[in-house]
């Protein structure tokens, strides 16, 4: 049996696995991480009132102790604070005023939970770090390498937010639910009399209060220090400058597709590909945002149809096998977490690059989300994934 350190949330998913693992005779020792989140304001009669975010709340490490209380397991609650903060909001901020859609999920999947806890996992003699994502793992019965595979509940899988993890990673990682439902893991949980069999899932951004992305932006930035610095401090005639540590929403013009200039936006961290909303513009047909464009400072719409797009560039690829392709192949893409698959041609490029060519057009691909691609005997092996650049 193997020493096996279990990711715990507070929730029914890392619980549940937490008791597979046990019963299974594992040695299981539960870790919670202490991440950072803003705090939540909430409007009551007039009056304002902050909240703790759900992320790493009080009731959720009150959870997680009750539930390794009750496996009779050791719980250990590390804080993580700050290299959450440094290393997930900070990228999560500079990546919306960039004009790119970040998924923050996969940054703290390579970074903290794979990363910073697996080491924590290996330096406690763990042989494996556990968590509740629906998704599987194994060895290819040809290369002998690790692969991953989609969770059997196509409604929970999880592979998308996980397609980061290379091979090292992918050799400590232990995922005991990829087999199961959702419906049955509660099942599961009731059955061990867990209090948390029927607690609510949160399907939002765990450290922005509310889900309010666009108000997360507005608040992040106004929160944010001043840095200022002496420049030739006791020399004569010079002064102090002030230099912002993060970058700041910067208004700028939307144009129609002919470039003509339409108004003016507050700042491109406050838009995403394919919105319609809050655009501020008056049109006989509902115009949506086609284009983020950074070099520019401005947003390009137009109508719906104009969203399409056959083809598009993924960068920075990463590879599950480890091996980089030189010739094009054919694979299933994921252009968003929730979004069907689509038949495309991946093209290599240079660049660590690759040219996407798609079977059928797809709507709203957006600069800065994943497409992460399958295939595979049984087509539910992922085999690669990046980020979406133009």
């Amino acid at each position: 049996m193997s020493r096996i350190v279990v990711a715990m949330s507070g929730g029914v998913d890392s619980s549940v696995a937490a008791a597979l693992l046990k019963e299974q005779g594992h040695e299981v020792i539960g870790i919670m991480l202490r991440l950072w989140s803003e705090p939540g304001v909430i409007e009551d009669d007039d009056v304002e009132r902050v909240v703790q975010n759900k992320c790493c709340s009080l009731e959720s490490v009150d959870d997680a102790r009750r539930v390794a209380r009750m496996l009779d397991i050791p719980f250990y609650l590390v804080n993580v604070e700050q290299e959450f903060k440094n290393t997930v909001v900070d990228m999560f901020y500079e990546e919306y005023v960039a004009g790119r859609t970040p998924n923050p999920c996969l940054t703290c999947n390579r970074h903290i939970r794979f990363t910073v806890m697996l080491n924590r996992a290996l330096a406690l003699d763990a042989d494996y770090l556990a968590t509740g994502h629906y998704v599987r793992v194994d060895d290819h019965p040809v290369t002998g390498k690790r692969r991953m595979r989609r969770g059997i509940d196509a409604e929970k899988d999880q592979s998308y937010v996980l397609h980061v993890l290379n091979q090292q990673q992918l050799a400590h990682a232990c995922f005991p639910l990829g087999t199961y439902t959702k419906t049955q893991v509660r099942a599961m949980a009731a059955e061990r009399g867990m209090v948390v069999a029927t607690k609510a899932e949160s399907q939002e951004i765990c450290f922005v209060a509310q889900n309010d992305y666009r108000g997360f932006i507005d608040r992040y930035a106004a929160n944010t220090v001043v840095k200022r610095e002496a420049v030739g401090a006791g020399v004569a005639g010079t002064t102090k400058s002030t230099k912002p540590l993060i970058s700041l929403p910067k208004p700028g013009p939307i144009f129609d597709m002919h470039g003509k200039v339409l108004g003016r936006h507050r700042g491109l961290a406050f838009y995403t590909i394919g919105q319609r909303k809050g655009l501020g513009l008056t049109s006989q047909e509902p115009l949506h945002v086609l284009k983020i464009d950074a070099a520019q400072n401005a947003l390009i719409v137009g109508p719906a149809a104009a969203l399409e797009r056959s083809s598009f560039i993924v960068g920075k690829m990463h590879y599950i096998s480890g091996e980089s392709p030189t010739r094009p192949f054919e694979a299933n893409v994921r252009i968003r977490y929730k979004a069907p698959e689509a038949q495309a041609l991946l093209t290599p490029q240079e660049g660590n690059r690759v040219n996407v060519t798609l079977s059928r057009p797809q709507r709203s691909i957006t600069p800065g989300q994943a497409a992460v691609f399958y295939g595979g005997e049984d087509g539910d092996e992922v085999l690669c994934g990046g980020i979406i650049e133009e």
